[in-house]
């Protein structure tokens, strides 16, 4: 254990192969080092972190909105302080909502009360090659992703032509002079060129003091002022980039025809829906990105899925009624519909 936490952030849009990637990652770490992850979802119930691999992986995570918004961004400073306090990796990957404007992470990595722990190494955009010219055209948040990322990986390029390809590295040319770009299949690149995988941690002498004993501890309520202060900020990032919603369906059949048929008519706003579902004992994954969706079996252990036959939907405000009208297809109930940003 190091007295430095090298981040990394894995951005990109909703649906376009963050937590594969992240797997990836996790399972060339050494055992021997201290990885921990922060997994942010934008709906109410969260379906990736579920979908992490790994046993024993120390995970955090944030849904109802982006970590990088003032919706959550108290659980976020939070969470930064007890990784500084108390966890303090050798690793932290970051997989941030699809939905997230990351342009402040640099600045909140840097907050005085983290004592210069983190150190900021590397952010990944992953690009739907198939997709991302209309979400491009459609949602701000691809934007901001974009110009702030370094690295970009142009996936699903089997599910994609080569003109939609070069027409993303186009528009990713726009913001960056010289970007780095990575065509691949399930997210599979390289690891190497940005991670040790070979270093073991070096520990510590004994008796000898670690940065953090020599960290002055903030009770909860000085910490809860210090944020208060700091969403008080002008120059704090308060307003969204895209205005979506987040809506979860129960389902309550047998066959997943039901399923099928809901998939088939959902409204085209609907951006991502992901849920397990369940049919005959088997446990599936339904996965929904702008059109396009596959149901598979789960390589999930069921013991390991928290939130069985609930699918969670997003899409803009307006969605709302087509989704309704296409979960009468089959045996759905509504859980409600959660937009992070309309909290206060």
């Amino acid at each position: 254990m190091s007295d430095v936490t090298k981040v990394y952030l894995i951005t990109g849009f909703l649906g376009s192969g963050k937590t594969t990637f992240l797997n990836r990652i996790i399972s060339r770490f050494p055992k021997t080092r201290k990885l921990t992850l922060l997994v942010n979802e934008f709906g109410e119930v969260g379906v990736d972190g579920t979908l992490v691999e790994g046993d024993d992986i120390d995970m955090m995570e944030i849904s109802k909105g982006s970590i990088f918004c003032v919706c959550v961004k108290t659980d976020f400073i939070k969470g930064l302080y007890e990784l500084n306090t108390k966890v303090r990796p050798d690793v932290l990957l970051i997989e941030s909502t699809g939905v997230a404007n990351p342009s402040d992470l640099k600045k909140d990595l840097k907050l005085p009360i983290f004592n210069d722990r983190f150190d900021f190494k590397e952010q990944f955009c992953i690009i739907d090659a198939a997709h991302f010219l209309d979400a491009y055209d459609t949602y701000a948040s691809i934007e901001k992703q974009i110009a702030s990322s370094s690295v970009f990986i142009i996936n699903k390029v089997d599910a994609s032509s080569r003109q939609q390809i070069e027409q993303a590295k186009e528009v990713i040319r726009g913001f960056h002079p010289g970007p780095k770009f990575y065509e691949t299949v399930y997210a599979n690149l390289p690891l190497e060129a940005f991670f040790d995988f070979v270093t073991e941690c070096s520990a510590p002498a004994e008796g000898a003091p670690t940065g953090a004993s020599k960290i002055p501890v903030m009770t909860e309520a000085e910490l809860d002022a210090y944020i208060d202060r700091l969403l008080d900020s002008p120059e704090l990032e308060i307003t969204p980039p895209d205005i979506l919603i987040s809506t979860a369906y129960q389902w309550n059949g047998l066959e997943l025809g039901e399923v099928r048929a809901l998939a088939g008519s959902l409204p085209r706003s609907v951006v991502r829906a992901k849920g397990f579902v369940e049919e005959n004992g088997i446990m599936y994954i339904f996965n929904y990105v702008m059109g396009d969706w596959t149901i598979e079996v789960s390589p999930v252990p069921f013991e390991r899925i928290k939130h069985k036959n609930i699918v969670v939907l997003i899409g803009p405000p307006e969605c709302v009624d087509g989704i309704a009208k296409a979960a009468q297809s089959g045996k759905w109930s509504s859980r409600g519909v959660y937009q992070p940003y309309s909290q206060s």
